[in-house]
């Protein structure tokens, strides 16, 4: 096996469902609805689904997302801005865990 990713099983998704239908259908039931248009619009959906995708380092959600953001008219360069500010966040995530960092060093006497 070249990659543990292959793009040809994306659309085999729905059936990580099959041993677990119930399961499966609360998901759909909850995902389905939730990615319509509501307070935020179908377009920034998925451009949020498409930075987290990045953020979460899914290739299979990264080319799902890209596909759909192209679907609602999105740009290429709107795409890579919420790349950068997927980044970005993920960055400052990693540093404000520095705080727990220091006050466990700074309680700590050897």
């Amino acid at each position: 096996m070249d990659s543990y990713y292959r793009p040809e099983d994306l659309p085999r998704f729905e059936e990580v469902g099959q041993n677990a239908s119930e399961a499966w259908k609360a998901f759909m039931a909850w995902y389905g609805p939730l990615m319509k248009a509501g307070h935020l619009s179908k377009r920034e959906k998925a451009l949020i689904a498409l930075a987290v995708s990045h953020s979460e380092k899914c290739p299979y959600c990264i080319d799902a997302y890209t596909q759909t953001c192209l679907e609602n008219g999105i740009t290429l360069d709107e795409m890579t801005e919420a790349v950068h500010v997927a980044a970005a966040m993920r960055a400052g995530v990693t540093l404000a865990h520095g705080v727990q960092m220091r006050n466990v060093a700074q309680n700590l006497s050897f």
